[in-house]
Formats: structure tokens, sequence, C-alpha cells
């Protein structure tokens, strides 16, 4: 990691090299609960539709993507819009690396200039780590401060195994007792994101 790592917003035009990113957590791992590997149009839109509203940013060393995080809506409702649920993933050889930290560092950024409080992470979990998960991801996030609020148990089921699945959540910004609108990522000024991704 000597070399310059760039995070930047990504694009519907980087849909290739993170699916390609994607594709061995699909395959290889539970830790997405996704039976099939989407096809390149489903990932593109799943990108453009994020996009409208959250950001969607990637780490790029020399024009390769090594990896991607992005934010989504916390249940849907309005009364939601001030929660956002984080998604992260890594290429398979930049993992320990304390890519994920500056990732999620920047998107944290991001989110509070969207008026976003908290943070919530949707998590597979297992009572004893098998060679398709492990509790990395919940102590990965427990290091970066958040909490365990919530735990399904056997409520996933994969590779012929039941796994569970656990909300972590972290608080980023006060609750005022009137908050200001959540401000959509493509109506962010560019300045204000320039700042927040150069932070780190």
């Amino acid at each position: 990691m000597d070399k310059v790592i760039n995070i930047r917003a990504a694009a519907v035009s980087d849909g290739a090299k993170l699916l390609e990113i994607y594709r061995p957590y699909v395959e290889k791992t539970a830790i997405s609960f996704e039976y099939e590997v989407p096809s390149l149009e489903e990932f593109c839109r799943r990108i453009e539709r994020t996009l409208k509203k959250y950001p969607y940013l990637a780490a790029e060393q020399d024009g390769e993507i090594l990896g991607y995080v992005y934010t989504g809506p916390f249940v849907g409702r309005a009364a939601y819009d001030w929660a956002a649920e984080t998604t992260i993933y890594l290429r398979e050889d930049k993992k320990k690396l304390g890519l994920g930290k500056r990732l999620y560092a920047a998107i944290e950024a991001i989110s509070k200039a969207q008026n976003i409080t908290n943070l919530n992470a949707c998590i597979g979990t297992v009572e004893i780590e098998d060679e398709y998960l492990t509790n990395n991801s919940a102590q990965f996030h427990g290091h970066l401060g958040y909490r365990m609020v919530g735990e399904f148990h056997k409520c996933g089921y994969k590779f012929g195994r039941w796994y569970n699945m656990a909300w972590m959540e972290k608080v980023i910004a006060p609750h005022p007792q009137e908050p200001k609108p959540l401000i959509p990522f493509p109506e962010l000024p560019q300045d204000v994101v320039f700042s927040c991704l150069q932070q780190f």
C-alpha cells in the first residue's frame, strides 16, 4: 500500500470492476446472502439507483479499484431519512491493510454532510466460524465504533448451512429536535464532497 490510494465517487461505468470485487463474496462466502452473482446490467442498475440519493465510493490505485463502499436507505420510510445502511466490499487481496477503515471514514464524512445521524450495518454472523463465514465483519465494525443492537438467529441459509444476521449501529451526529432535511448525494456541493474525500 505504498502507492497513493485515491478515494473517489464511483460511477455506473465502474460497474464491471465493482462486480468483479463482489463476485467472490457471492460465490465463495456467506458474507453476501445472494445465491447468484447479479448480471452486469442488474449490478449497474443498483449503482444508478443508489447514486440518486446516496454516495457510492471507490478506492483506486493506479487505475485499479481495490474496494468500494456505499450507503442506502434504512427500511425506506420517510421517518428513517436520517439513518442509512452501509455496505463495503474489498478486493480479496486487499484486506487487513486499513483500506476498509479509510473507505468507512470517507462515507461517514459524506453522510454527516448529508445530515444523516445514524449508520447501520447488516452483517452475517455465525456461532461457529466456518470456511464461508467468520465474525471478522462484526469485529471490524465494532473496532470502528459500531455497537451490536440486534441479532436474528438462523435466518439465512446458504451452502447447506444456517447463518445469523445482526444489525450494528453507529451514531455519527447529534439528534436535534428538528433535524435538517436529508441532502441527496447529487445535491451536495462538489467542494464539500471533495473535502470529505481528501481527508482520507
